[in-house]
């Protein structure tokens, strides 16, 4: 995976388990990396949060991206039926999750970029706020007019760009969201079932119309922004090892347990 700049300082060691909580020092990030490239599961990304908040967010607030092969992600209590195109994504080989978080339905792919930030805040606002502010302010120095809002989106031009989802654990907070770089638009007007009554009042012009791509306001391949955004979010590296993946890997099951992923249903 690609890391900060050379010039910045990388997080040797593991982090002490027995330090009370206190806001973090650095008002940057660390950067948490995977021991290799491989793309895997949404399941695994959203284990890797649960973990990492769990057992290695004992100081600086943590920061990972990463990007799944086309996927839709619900909420934690929605109905699969009412928000997911089940026969649409088995047809496409879309693969569709469960989070622990709520809110709405999302769709994502390997050419949009998801974006997790954890830190040991109890505070919902002030943990919002701290992430949607270095957020909106790493686009606004690509020269991009990002804004938020109090639904926690990042707009560009009045348009989305960005939602972002919420949940808690004890002790820790987790923020997860899309970056939309890109997208597959069929798949993600397809695989998710919106109400019948949106439909009928937008149409898929005025879907298209609410959002807005990233690739529209930057020559940055989508490699380059990743790479930016970890050199302006983060200063430090934590790369987990083998014993990491096999807890990651343990918490991973209950995202796949079909009774977890139908409960509501």
């Amino acid at each position: 995976m690609f890391c900060p700049s050379k010039k910045k300082k990388y997080l040797c060691s593991r982090y002490e388990t027995n330090n009370p909580y206190k806001p973090p020092r650095n008002p940057l990030m660390t950067y948490v990396s995977l021991p290799s490239d491989d793309t895997h599961r949404l399941s695994f990304y959203l284990a890797m949060e649960e973990y990492v908040a769990r057992n290695l967010n004992y100081d600086d607030d943590l920061f990972f991206l990463w990007q799944v092969e086309p996927t839709v992600i619900f909420g934690r209590n929605q109905v699969i039926e009412n928000e997911v195109n089940l026969p649409y994504c088995r047809e496409h080989g879309i693969q569709f999750y469960r989070r622990k978080s709520g809110g709405g339905c999302v769709y994502a792919d390997k050419s949009n970029v998801m974006m997790s930030y954890i830190t040991r805040s109890d505070e919902v606002k002030h943990t919002f706020s701290r992430y949607m502010e270095m957020v909106c302010k790493m686009l606004q120095e690509l020269g991009l007019p990002a804004t938020s809002t109090e639904n926690n989106d990042v707009l560009i031009d009045e348009r989305k760009v960005s939602g972002n989802a919420f949940y808690h654990i004890p002790g820790h907070s987790i923020v997860h969201g899309t970056m939309l770089f890109d997208t597959d638009m069929e798949h993600m007007l397809n695989a998710i079932t919106p109400p019948q009554t949106k439909l009928d009042k937008h149409g898929v012009e005025s879907v298209r119309q609410r959002i807005t791509l990233l690739k529209e306001h930057t020559d940055l391949s989508i490699e380059e922004f990743k790479r930016n955004a970890v050199e302006k979010l983060c200063n430090k590296e934590l790369k987990l090892i083998d014993e990491d993946i096999r807890g990651i890997e343990t918490i991973e099951q209950e995202y796949l347990d079909p009774k977890f992923i139908m409960h509501n249903s």
